[in-house]
Order: structure tokens, then C-alpha cells, then sequence
């Protein structure tokens, strides 16, 4: 369940970076012009990735805090 959780984040992540790709690469007006919506919609893309990524950050460390998940740690080989 937790990596189900993990994986909608992660897809949420990438799709909301993807859109705001989107939005930035594509010119509706012939003359170069910036169009303030399509900008406005970049930055409210971002603005969720940011969002996402600060939550899931949160979760992973309420999760380690309340015993959910156990760091392992790597071998050290000694």
C-alpha cells in the first residue's frame, strides 16, 4: 500500500513537470509573443510539482518517525 502511495506521488511529480513543459514549448501566437495565461498556467504546474514533492517529503518522514518504514542502511563491507 505504501509503495502504491509512493508511485501516485511520483507519477503526480513527473505528469505536473510534464504539463508545465508543455505549457512553456508551446507558441499559439505566430509574432513570439508570450501569452500571460499559458504563463500563468507553467507556473501553476510548477507551483504543484513543488506541492507534491514538499508532501511526499512530509509523508516519508512522518512515516519513518511513526515506525512505518526502517532506514537500512548499506553494507560497509567490514
Amino acid at each position: 500500500m505504501k509503495g502504491i502511495l509512493v508511485g501516485l506521488a511520483f507519477v503526480g511529480i513527473i505528469g505536473s513537470l510534464a504539463s508545465a513543459l508543455v505549457f512553456m514549448m508551446r507558441r499559439d501566437d505566430p509574432s513570439g509573443r508570450d501569452d500571460p495565461r499559458r504563463a500563468g498556467r507553467m507556473v501553476k504546474a510548477l507551483a504543484l510539482r513543488v506541492g507534491l514533492s514538499v508532501l511526499l517529503f512530509i509523508c516519508v518522514l512522518v512515516a519513518w518517525k511513526l515506525g512505518y518504514i526502517q532506514p537500512s542502511g548499506l553494507p560497509t563491507g567490514g
